[in-house]
Parts: C-alpha cells; sequence; structure tokens
C-alpha cells in the first residue's frame, strides 16, 4: 500500500496515510476541518549502475562510499579465490596420494601372491 503525503490549507499540517491506489483522496483534515490535498513527494528507491546523474557525478560522501565499498569487494574477492585455490590443491592432493597408495596396494599383492623366485617346491 503506498504511502501519500497531505497538506491542510488551513493549519498547514503535514501528515502522512497510506492509503490503497484504489481510495479516493482526502478531502478534509482530522485535526482543524480544512481543506487538504495530496502532495508529490519522492520515490524511495535508489538509482544504482552507470548512466545516472547520481552515479556520474557523485559528491565527496558519496565517492568515499563508494570507494570504501569497491575495496571490501576485492579484499573479498581475493579471499575467495585463495580459498577455491587451496580447497582445489588439496583435492589434487588427495587425488595424487590415492593413486600412488592404490600402485603400492597393487605391487604388494602382485608379490605376496607370486612364490619367490628361485626357490622349488619340495614334497
Amino acid at each position: 500500500m503506498p504511502t501519500y503525503e497531505y497538506e491542510c490549507g488551513k493549519c498547514r499540517r503535514v501528515f502522512e496515510i497510506r492509503q490503497r491506489i484504489s481510495e479516493p483522496p482526502l478531502q478534509i483534515c482530522e485535526a482543524c476541518g480544512g481543506e487538504v490535498h495530496r502532495l508529490l513527494s519522492s520515490t524511495p528507491f535508489i538509482l544504482k549502475g552507470g548512466g545516472w546523474y547520481v552515479t556520474d557525478y557523485p559528491s565527496d560522501s558519496r565517492k568515499k562510499a563508494l570507494e570504501s565499498e569497491t575495496k571490501t569487494e576485492k579484499k573479498t574477492e581475493a579471499k575467495t579465490e585463495k580459498k577455491t585455490e587451496a580447497k582445489t590443491d588439496a583435492k589434487t592432493e588427495a587425488k595424487t596420494e590415492k593413486k600412488t597408495d592404490s600402485a603400492s596396494d597393487t605391487t604388494k599383492t602382485a608379490s605376496a601372491s607370486a612364490p619367490p623366485s628361485g626357490s622349488t617346491k619340495s614334497d
């Protein structure tokens, strides 16, 4: 439900009221009974991205805020990349160790089942 601002012509009171779009605008001030009219007010949205006057020509305080935001994003990206690299390296090492262990197990099994060379069976 949108919020509308009204101003009383008699007592000059400015007030807000939440109304449905389908409801008719208020006519009378609740405080003094004077005639009211709806005011135009700014909408609560933020222009993000390029191509807007606000972002293309920012004030000094906005420039500082954007710079600190950019620095924070870069630090976060760097940390994420390091974590990803560490996980990838750990997985690669684990796979290499498993292959090496499997190869040595195969060698051990083959040598245990084969009779020693140069020995003969005696009955």
